[in-house]
């Protein structure tokens, strides 16, 4: 096999490759010979079929299979014998072949850069801390009582009031006819809640128990049956009973509403939920001082290839989000042009590839591994969190291993940011809540947000 270097510009090689005619007529001959033992064709006894009728009858599948063979094995010699990491899959083009010739193609490869890797022991980071106050003990509580609010009848009749609870049954028609999702029996509505159209709680204010009240109303442009948007339409009203509302009292019968024994019990229960969030956070702002520390030692080039793959992901993303909260996209990106959206985009897919390449290596130098157990832990973790379906997430994950792959990735980059932290200067500094709760990117806007997701396990490949 004769390999020739082409081009060799940055990450891209080109090579054009000529595998000998007497090569692929050795693959082809073997080929044949392995099927003379095991097919069978009429007149001739097992193992007994001549190769030249074999070569006549299945010459051009055996021809394919050999080419497509031959290609791939010598793909793969030409870049281990030159040491190279192919960052994707190689394109390969076949630019001459015919039987009894010899095979001439071309592969265009892009190769994973040369990572360097720093004296993590130097790397100086701050773990922010936070205690939780007894005040959000207490606001939690407060929530807590609020949803497991009871209602009761008014001692005295009088007109309602924003505040009370109204028990109705309502029929809602548009243009005299009613219209499917618009009638309710025994229905409690929160006098100011803003859970119903825009005008209809207020229309109720000033009624009284016995009451009929026509209450009209215009959809909203935006309301989500199509069918409804925009329509003027009338609720005839039946008030039943007006009722007040009172959060439960904070004592240890909520708490063993909630499956606790005391009052105590519920409190120290918030404050471990509460604690874990601050941890996890807490993790999470030392990640990203992590990655951003890592960010300012490197500034090599990165693939084309998966920096298009990492690009076109975001702004799938991006497409979305505008579509969702077209508001939210404003706000951020202001009057910037598309061309100059990409261009911030693509400086976020730059910095998250190059990182995820950084840790990638780290992994791979230090034999970091992710392992059966660590996936199993997270499919099951993934199946809790839909009650009820959870042994169907679970065969996905098992009949599919793209979707296993999915959460191998996090999984390994965790590992291996575990494994720099601890061999780097990780000093604690306390905060308050307000301060771990910040937004770093409203500290110090243009870094991106924690990122090398799934692309660094691709990286590692």
């Amino acid at each position: 096999m004769q390999v020739i270097e082409t081009n060799n510009e940055g990450l891209k090689r080109d090579f054009k490759i000529v595998v000998p005619a007497a090569d692929i007529e050795e693959q082809i001959s073997k080929r044949l010979g392995e099927l003379s033992r095991t097919v069978r064709l009429p007149g001739f006894r097992p193992g007994k079929v001549p190769v030249a009728l074999l070569r006549k009858r299945f010459g051009p599948a055996v021809m394919g299979e050999v080419l497509e063979k031959t290609v791939s094995e010598s793909t793969q010699k030409a870049m281990t014998d030159r040491g190279m990491r192919p960052a994707m899959e190689p394109k390969i083009e076949i630019t001459s072949f015919e039987e009894g010739a010899d095979l001439e193609y071309t592969m265009a490869v892009e190769v994973l850069p040369e990572v360097e890797l720093p004296d993590f022991a130097k790397i100086e980071l701050e773990r922010l801390t936070a205690e939780v106050p007894d005040t959000e003990i207490e606001e939690a509580l407060t929530r807590i009582a609020e949803a497991n609010r009871s209602t009761e009848p008014l001692a005295e009749a009088r007109p309602s009031e924003k505040g009370d609870i109204v028990l109705i049954d309502f029929v809602g028609k548009i243009d005299g006819e009613e219209f499917a999702g618009g009638k309710a029996e025994g229905y409690e509505l929160d006098l100011g809640s803003g859970s119903f159209i825009p005008g209809f709680e207020d229309q109720l204010i000033g009624a009284k128990a016995g009451d009929h009240v026509d209450v009209k109303v215009t959809f909203p442009e935006t309301y989500g049956a199509s069918e409804l948007a925009g329509k003027d339409a009338v609720f005839e009203v039946d008030v039943k009973e007006l009722r007040s509302s009172k959060a439960a009292a904070i004592d240890d019968e909520l708490a063993k509403k909630l499956g606790l024994e005391t009052l105590d019990a519920l409190k120290q229960a918030i404050r471990d939920e509460r604690e874990r969030e601050f941890r996890e956070l807490s993790r999470l702002r030392l990640k990203r001082a992590l990655l951003d520390e890592l960010a300012k030692h490197y500034d090599f080039a990165v693939p084309s290839g998966l920096m298009e793959q990492e690009f076109e992901g975001i702004w799938a993303q991006f497409e979305a989000e505008k579509e969702r909260n077209p508001d939210a996209v404003k706000a951020e990106y202001g009057e910037k042009s598309e061309d100059e959206i990409k261009a911030d985009l693509r400086q976020i897919a730059e910095r998250r590839m190059r990182l995820g390449l950084v840790l990638a290596e780290v992994g791979r130098s230090n034999n970091i591994q992710v392992t059966q157990d660590d996936l199993n832990r997270a499919v099951m973790s993934e199946a809790r969190r839909f009650p009820g379906q959870e042994q169907k997430v679970v065969e996905h994950y098992r009949s599919h291993p793209e979707a296993m792959n999915s959460l191998r990735a996090p999984i390994l980059e965790e590992r291996v940011v575990d494994f720099i932290l601890e061999m780097a200067s990780v000093s604690e500094k306390k905060v308050s809540p307000e301060e771990l709760l910040r937004d770093p990117d409203a500290e110090e806007a243009g870094k991106g947000e924690p990122e090398s997701q799934p692309k660094s396990d691709t990286a590692s490949e």
